[in-house]
């Protein structure tokens, strides 16, 4: 089936899979991705997230989500302390979780199953978003640390630059392993529809 992939601002490839005859049409486009992402950058609830695909039509069960969960194709929740007394805390999801789970879907319409996307895709899509956000974290404590002391001025400017280096590192690193793991994705896809 005819996909285009178009590289976004931060250097990820996404497959626009309008283009596709099957039930791909209720899937998120690129600018429903960004929005959701933008509108939510903290995370989403399980919930919220199995909402966004209901409202389009996409079968997806609190069950089942976690079940993907379960099996690695998408990232565990991080708990979130709410405000106010005995109100406890709820798992959020990062917000590319829309965009794996939505990836999922698109896969599963072309007739993948889920043991095809977990072992011949290496789906390490959570993973990767982990680190982006594992590396966003220390980053921004770097950041804040520095923020914080006293130090001279030559010093203070010789680590920020330390820091926006290892910034633009560190974003070279997360698209360079997503680039890997389209491409493995391509070549997967290429052989299957060879035989």
């Amino acid at each position: 089936m005819p996909h285009t992939e178009t590289k976004t601002m931060n250097g990820r490839f996404l497959v626009d899979s309008t283009t596709s005859e099957t039930n791909d049409n209720r899937l998120l486009s690129e600018r429903d991705l960004l929005e959701i992402e933008t509108a939510h950058p903290h995370g989403l609830s399980s919930g919220e997230i199995v909402d966004i695909f209901s409202r389009r039509g996409v079968k997806l069960s609190e069950a089942t989500f976690r079940k993907y969960v379960q099996l690695g194709l998408l990232p565990r929740s991080r708990r979130v302390g709410t405000k106010g007394k005995h109100k406890g805390s709820r798992g959020l999801y990062p917000p590319g979780t829309v965009r794996q789970l939505n990836e999922i879907k698109r896969m599963m319409s072309l007739d993948y199953t889920i043991e095809d996307i977990r072992q011949q895709f290496a789906f390490v899509g959570g993973e990767i978003e982990e680190l982006r956000r594992l590396l966003v974290r220390v980053i921004e404590k770097l950041e804040q640390s520095l923020e914080g002391g006293e130090k001279g001025e030559i010093a203070a400017q010789s680590l920020k630059r330390q820091i926006t280096e290892a910034r633009a590192a560190a974003e070279a690193l997360v698209t360079m392993l997503e680039d890997a793991g389209r491409r493995i994705r391509e070549q997967v896809q290429t052989a299957r529809e060879a035989v």
